[in-house]
C-alpha cells in the first residue's frame, strides 16, 4: 500500500482502555492512519450510513469490530455491513475477548475477513494490533472505492 495514502480505520468498540491501547499502536505505525470510533453497534450503522451526527464522514478503508458492543452487537452489525453492496468489500476484522466456538463460527458465516481474540496482556494486545495493521495494510491490496 502506498505509504502516502491515509488509511481510514473505523474502530467499533465500547471499552476505553481498548481505545486507547488501538490507537496507541497505530500511531506508533510507520503507515498514516486515521482512526474514527464508534462505541456501540447504532453508532457504527451510523457512521457507515452517514446519518445523525455522522453526515459528512467517508467511508473507512478497514473496521475492526468488537462483539460485544451495545445497541447491536458486533454480530448484528457485521451481517448489516456484509449484506450491503455499498459496504460489503470493507474488510471486517473481529477484534474482541470471545473465544466461544459459536461466536467465531457466527462471524465467519457472516462473512468477516478474520477473527482475532485479544489477548489481555497490553504488550500482547499491542504486538497483536501491529500484526493486523502489517498484514491488512501493508501486504494486503484493499479496494479502492473512493
Amino acid at each position: 500500500m502506498e505509504s502516502k495514502k491515509t488509511v481510514h480505520i473505523l474502530l467499533v468498540e465500547d471499552n476505553e482502555g481498548d481505545i486507547l491501547l488501538t490507537r496507541d499502536a497505530f500511531e506508533e505505525s510507520k503507515i498514516k492512519t486515521e482512526i474514527s470510533v464508534a462505541k456501540n453497534g447504532q453508532e457504527a450503522l451510523d457512521f457507515l450510513y452517514n446519518r445523525n451526527s455522522f453526515l459528512e464522514v467517508k467511508k473507512p478503508d478497514l473496521i475492526l469490530l468488537d462483539i460485544n458492543i451495545p445497541i447491536y452487537n458486533g454480530h448484528e452489525v457485521l451481517k448489516q455491513i456484509k449484506q450491503d453492496a455499498n459496504l460489503k468489500k470493507i474488510p471486517v476484522i473481529m477484534l474482541t475477548t470471545s473465544s466461544f466456538s459459536n461466536d467465531i463460527s457466527q462471524a465467519y458465516d457472516n462473512n468477516c475477513n478474520s477473527y482475532v481474540k485479544k489477548p489481555l496482556d497490553m504488550h500482547d494486545f499491542l504486538d497483536a494490533i501491529l500484526k493486523i495493521e502489517n498484514f491488512w495494510l501493508e501486504i494486503c491490496t484493499l479496494p479502492n472505492e473512493k
